[in-house]
């Protein structure tokens, strides 16, 4: 026991490099003899002095070769692909130079001379030895290798698994198994859904389809997880196979497409399966090469850079060749955070300000001090139920805050200003959405009165943005649940944070002025759906876990999100997957005066707040598809109906409408 005890002692300690290259020039000796011996004897001409003094010259080629590439580096114990090529480049490399140093020799001098004696190798001899050299150099490591992994892996928790693609991304992530050092993986079999794979072998294992995967065969062969490894993560196909592989009650690990990967920076490495790769749609792909020309020496602002798409948008932005980059928010903290991960990538000229865009003279001084070429503007409320509740506060930063930088675009000469709506401000059923609406009203009415661009982009909701369902679902599966959710049938249409923050960017470059610009976000996406596939991917069942409980729909909640209103067309753009948005623009100015009055209305509130029922009025009449939806505001809906079926055969006359609800109530 105590020679074994030693024994594992060395092989866990790694050896001096000098002790690796000793042995690997032993090889070579004993190699250079072995085959000197059975050429020449069978010649009958062997001579044990004269292929000592010919040894003079082969060691010192193979010694410096083996510097050369240092093949005596590796730690031996963990020889892959790479150490064998190595070792292949090595020798031949010394073979190469030990033919031409023999064919020149044989060339000039003859044999009797010291030259010829010294130099002059057989051809046979060295071919012979760099077989064998190879040969013996790859199968001293693997044996090593084999001695290792047989004396401490088997200590290790082992683990069964299978690996869902059999093409390259599937053998990437079978040599990330078995070199993984935490725990040891046995991969029981590729598993594949294409016929013409299935059957064949890879890696010596057979290739199965996945309809043989049945919980017999999981059982019987002691199977824990899968891994998914395909190049092209068909949202659809990984639909059906997450499906297929939870049901028998495997758990679900992923290994990232290389492009993903690319664009990220991130490791390569199998991780647990995320919802966003179920995203019910291929991911949109946007590089368009002009947006690195178009931030090249401008000064960008960013406002709300705190704030989910924000601080996505200012990490990207970072990573391009600008003069100067300006991040805005008024949640000082958060600011830090991102400011703390945006300087770790070394950015050029980078400026966190604390502010609020709703403060029109401090908004003026920043825009004095950095005068901005291009301003994307995030900042925003954006929780339904809050704003239901807080019309004053909505209009001020939403309305108000948008009016602000669009006004300083002007004043200041920027070039071009991206604002970020939502998919809620088409026909909106809630403040928030009717207050995004107008902010893009207004800012479509400037379009024209100056150099300034003005672009804006609109989409759904946002994966993992801060308030968005999927936080909330995590956090109540993490407390037993379970799962609030609103109405059975409501939908919704999702993209990535990155996804969202690429077409703002995109629409940067494109946006010539006065463009609303969407996605084609495909087909939206049943929540009760995505609850359930949450359940799975953390490994509960549902309902015998988890539980979903309908809550009922919350003030100005809708069950189905639009990208456009009922009057609006979209014309292409060059990117399938963009358009823009024929929006209606009648009364445009008229509506934008309307925007000034309620603004001057919030700004001329003192010390007490304006009647929000007045508020509410006010913004139906700059936005008449503002119907709302399990609101107190419904009621305005309900005078303005009637009234217009009293007023249908009058003189047409404006009148306010929140005068006429005063009136009612």
């Amino acid at each position: 026991m105590g020679s074994l005890g030693d024994l594992k002692r060395r092989l866990r300690k790694d050896n001096p490099r000098w002790v690796i290259l000793l042995i690997d020039m032993w090889f070579v000796f004993g190699s250079y003899v072995f085959s000197n011996y059975v050429v020449n004897n069978f010649k009958g001409v062997f001579d044990i002095a004269l292929m000592l003094k010919k040894l003079v010259v082969v060691l010192p080629v193979f010694f410096i070769t083996f510097l050369c590439y240092n093949t005596y580096r590796g730690i031996v114990r963990q020889t892959g692909i790479r150490d064998t090529i190595k070792i292949f480049k090595t020798v031949a490399s010394a073979y190469l130079v030990l033919m031409l140093l023999t064919l020149l020799i044989k060339s000039v001098f003859d044999k009797g001379t010291v030259a010829g004696d010294y130099f002059r190798l057989s051809y046979g001899v060295l071919t012979m030895q760099a077989c064998i050299l190879l040969v013996i150099m790859v199968g001293a490591r693997v044996v090593y290798r084999t001695i290792y992994e047989y004396l401490f892996l088997p200590a290790r928790k082992g683990e069964n698994v299978l690996i869902f693609g059999a093409s390259r991304p599937g053998l990437i992530s079978y040599s990330l198994l078995k070199e993984d050092q935490r725990i040891k993986y046995q991969v029981v079999a590729f598993v594949e859904d294409k016929i013409s794979r299935i059957g064949k072998r890879l890696a010596g294992l057979k290739i199965r389809d996945i309809t043989e995967i049945s919980k017999e065969f999981v059982e019987k062969n002691q199977i824990s997880q899968v891994i998914i490894a395909v190049e092209n993560n068909d949202p659809e196909r990984l639909e059906y196979v997450s499906d297929w592989f939870q049901n028998i009650g495997l758990e679900l690990k992923i290994m990232p497409p290389a492009r993903i990967l690319l664009n990220s920076g991130a490791k390569r490495e199998i991780r647990p399966l995320k919802i966003e790769d179920l995203l019910g749609r291929k991911p949109i792909k946007l590089d368009h090469p002009e947006i690195e020309e178009e931030m090249q020496g401008k000064v960008i602002l960013v406002t709300g850079a705190a704030g989910s798409i924000g601080s996505e948008l200012a990490r990207q932005i970072a990573r391009r060749h600008y003069r100067k980059l300006i991040l805005l928010d008024q949640a000082e903290s958060a600011l830090y955070d991102i400011q703390q991960s945006i300087k770790a990538t070394l950015p050029e000229d980078m400026h966190c300000v604390v502010g609020d865009v709703r403060n029109y003279a401090f908004m003026q001084n920043v825009f004095a001090i950095y005068k901005p070429d291009l301003v994307f503007h995030a900042a925003a409320y954006k929780h339904v139920p809050l704003m239901e509740a807080n019309p004053y506060e909505s209009i001020q930063t939403n309305v108000l805050g948008s009016k602000n930088v669009a006004d300083l675009c002007m004043q200041y000469g920027a070039k071009k200003m991206v604002m970020v709506s939502t998919d809620k401000a088409v026909n909106p059923t809630n403040v928030m959405g009717a207050t995004k609406r107008m902010a893009e009203i207004y800012v479509s009415s400037c379009s024209g009165k100056s150099n300034t661009s003005f672009i804006i982009t609109r989409f759904g909701n946002v994966l993992g943005s801060n308030g968005s369902v999927i936080p909330l679902f995590e956090k109540q599966m993490a407390e037993g649940g379970p799962l609030t959710l609103t109405h059975p049938e409501i939908t919704r249409f999702f993209m990535t944070i990155p996804e969202a923050c690429q077409l703002v960017q995109e629409a940067g470059v494109m946006g010539k002025g006065g463009e609303i610009f969407v996605f084609d976000m495909g087909k939206s996406v049943k929540i009760i759906d995505l609850a359930k596939r949450m359940i799975k991917l953390k490994g509960y069942r549902y309902p015998e876990d988890i539980d979903i409980k309908i809550v009922g729909l919350r003030p100005g909640e809708k069950i189905y999100e639009e990208l456009l209103a009922n009057n609006e067309n979209t014309v292409k753009t060059h990117h399938p997957k963009i358009m823009i948005a024929k929006v209606n623009h009648d009364e445009l100015l008229l509506k934008a005066e309307r925007i000034n009055a309620i603004c001057q209305q919030i700004l001329d509130a003192d010390v007490q707040l304006p009647d929000f029922m007045e508020l509410v009025a006010g913004m139906k009449q700059i936005v008449p598809e503002f119907k709302s939806q399990n609101s107190e505001y419904e009621v305005l809906d309900a005078v303005a109906g009637e009234e217009e079926i009293e007023l249908v055969n009058e003189p047409p006359v404006e009148v306010p409408v929140y005068s006429l609800v005063k009136n009612v109530l």
